[in-house]
This record gives C-alpha cells, structure tokens and sequence, in this order.
C-alpha cells in the first residue's frame, strides 16, 4: 500500500500579495470601541480571516468531509462486505487525511487574498462567456499547470522531470491505493485457482484478464511502477537539497526533508514487500509490513500540515492562472510608474488592493511598480532612511 501524494520539489504557491488600508471614518459610531479604549475597533470590519469564526467554520467541514468519507467507505464496499479488515489502519488514516485536508482548506480560502482569487477563480469558471470566447482554456491549463506543469521546465529540465516522476507515481498509486483501502476495488479469481481474475468496482464487474500476460503483471505490480518512479524523483530532490548551496542555506529538516524521506521510505519498503513474497518466501514480510504501513499512515496524516498541502492548493491555482488569462484579453495592461515596463492587468492590480484594504496595509502606491523597481525604491529608502541613522 502506498499514499497517493507529493511533489515536494515544487515551491508552495503565493496565496497573499498586497494593498491599502481602508480610511477610517471619523464619523463612525464608536461605542464598541469605547469600553476598550481604542476607537479603531469600534467600526473595523470583520476580516475573513479572523480565528475565531474561522476555527468553528473548520471544524464544522472537516467533520463533514470526514462523515461523507466513512459513508462513502461503506456504501461503496457494500456495507463494508468488500472492505478488507486488514487494511484498517490506512482507511482511518484516510479519514484522518479528509478532515485535515478541510480543515486547512477551509483556514487557507479564509485568509483575504486567498478568499478573493478563489471567489474570483470560481466566477471565471462558470463563466458562460468566458467558455464561448475560449472553450479550451480550463482543459488546457489543467493539463499544462496542473497535470505537466510546464512552469517548472522553465526552471530547470532535471527538476521538472524529477517533478513529473513523484507527480505521476503518486496519482498511479492514489488511483491503485485508495479504492482499495476502502473496498471499492476488489481483484477476484475467476476460476478459484487463477490465473483468470476479475476487477470489480462497487461490487460490479469491470473487466476479466490473466494474471501471468503482461496486461496482468501490470495490474499486479502497478504499485511497484509507482515506487520506482517515486524513488527516482525523491533521490534526486534529496540530493539537491545537500548540494545546491542556495538551497540548502534556506530549508528546514521537518519541512522539506522529511517529505521526501517519507516517501523513499514508503516506496522501498513497499519493494521490499514485493521483493519478500516473490524471492524471499515472505521472509521478514510481516516486518515490513508494519513499517510500511507505518510509513503510510504517518505521511497520510502528515499530508494537511506540512509541505504536501500543497497538492491540495495547485487546483486553485489553475484558478488563478484563469482569471489572469482572462484579464489579458479584456483589460488594459497596467504600466510601471517607474519604469513604464508592464506590471499587470486592471482586475489584477484591484485584486491586490483590495486584499490590502482587508489587510489594513498601507502599500497601494506600491503595486502600481514592477518589483525590480520596488527592489530599488526599497533599497534606497534603507540608504536614506535607515542606514544614516547609524552613522
């Protein structure tokens, strides 16, 4: 059994990025503000991501997720008929895995910035006219931003294979995986004695084949594909997490290497399993076994809390990706005050704003400048402002 996650060589995508602090009214009425001494809270708005509401309204769709999940496990092996007593833990884990996923979700679409693109992103969406005028623009920003993802061949050649390698391996064994964990799929002898199986899902017959042509060694051993593909990817951005000077100043061990121990871990020690039945007579299997599922369950409930949670954000980025898209070919391309370079698109540029405003930053000036110009702008006030003063 291996977890259907990670690409760990891709950076976390931006969620937040800048604007202007709303004017407070002086005529507001303060008599909220008034029992606690500061008259700026008495009309301050309620952000989005404020913790309270915020933590209530996370739990709730995580114990909702989690609730629809347990029912799904059910009904679909048949009220529990199919589900394998075996594979117990990992089912649980994968209840773990649903609420954590929503409960950070939920906590992530809160904060301003994030709340606005995904809002956004949901409106181009459905969209009837933006359909019309480019029918093939979501199909083919799913499959170069979120299923190839182009952006990181720019980068580099050998990170975006490496990239491909854990992403491919990883939906190859969440496909074979999880059905499996919750009696969805079932592999049956047809004769008793084999080598015909059959695949079953929700009980009913998907498909027939022999277990020893190489149709059948395939289904038999797409998990050790998956592995050997995750293997490859991980080595390499482990490797380059000890080489590349860059990198290694900057990353933190339980951040960005345990990630990819995890998943050597889970993919040799499922080799190993393979390896044991196969040459071994299943010496030291029941071992591995444990390790193994270990492995699993650790990573499965690791997933919403550390760098892995970024599989779960890449779709609102291909949201994001939409309405940027969209923008281009309506709005008026904004230029720098500075430089008069091209910065972004109307709609764009009010997006950060706004997300200021909920922020109550003072930065609005600043997204009307492209970043090297900010970069400059910043390095002179230090000189100018900061720096004197230890002279």
């Amino acid at each position: 059994m291996r977890p259907g996650a990670a690409d760990p060589g891709a950076a976390d995508p931006p969620v937040d990025d800048a604007g202007v602090r709303a004017p407070e009214d002086p005529g507001a009425p303060h008599s909220a503000g008034a029992a606690t001494g500061d008259p700026r809270t008495s009309h301050r708005p309620h952000r989005p991501g404020a913790p309270g509401p915020v933590a209530g309204r996370a739990v709730l769709a995580g114990a909702v997720v989690s609730g629809l999940l347990v029912l799904a496990i059910v009904l679909g092996s048949r009220k529990l008929r199919d589900f394998d007593s075996a594979l117990l833990p990992y089912a649980v884990a994968t209840v773990f895995l649903a609420f954590g996923v929503a409960y950070r979700y939920t906590v992530w679409i809160s904060s301003p910035g994030a709340h606005r693109l995904f809002r956004q992103g949901w409106r181009v969406f459905f969209s009837a006219a933006n359909f019309r005028r480019a029918p093939t623009a979501v199909p083919r920003m799913i499959a170069t931003y979120l299923g190839f993802q182009k952006f990181l061949g720019a980068r580099s050649r050998a990170r975006w294979i490496a990239h491909q390698s854990i992403f491919w391996g990883c939906v190859l064994a969440a496909l074979i995986t999880f059905p499996l964990t919750w009696g969805w799929f079932t592999f049956t002898s047809a004769t008793g004695s084999g080598p015909g199986y059959e695949m079953r899902i929700w009980g009913f017959k998907v498909l027939g084949f022999d277990a020893l042509n190489a149709f059948g060694w395939i289904m038999f051993h797409g998990l050790d594909l998956a592995a050997v593909l995750v293997i490859a990817g991980a080595s390499y951005f482990l490797w380059r997490r000890t080489r590349n000077r860059g990198t290694v100043a900057g990353q933190r061990f339980a951040y960005d290497l345990v990630p990819l121990i995890a998943l050597i871990v889970i993919a040799v020690s499922g080799l190993l399993l393979t390896f044991s039945s196969l040459f071994l007579d299943g010496g030291g299997y029941q071992f591995l076994a444990v390790l193994h599922m270990a492995a699993v369950v650790l990573t499965l409930v690791y997933i919403p809390f550390g760098k892995f949670f970024h599989i779960v954000q890449r779709p609102a980025a291909v949201g994001m990706q939409l309405v940027k898209y969209t923008a281009r070919k309506d709005a008026e391309i904004l230029v720098c005050r500075r430089c008069s370079e091209p910065v972004d698109t109307t709609p764009s540029i009010e997006t950060v704003r706004g997300t200021l405003r909920d922020l109550e930053l003072d930065f609005g000036d600043w997204t009307e400048y492209c970043p090297r110009c900010k970069r400059v702008l910043r390095g002179s006030a230090y000189l100018s402002d900061v720096k004197k003063g230890f002279q």
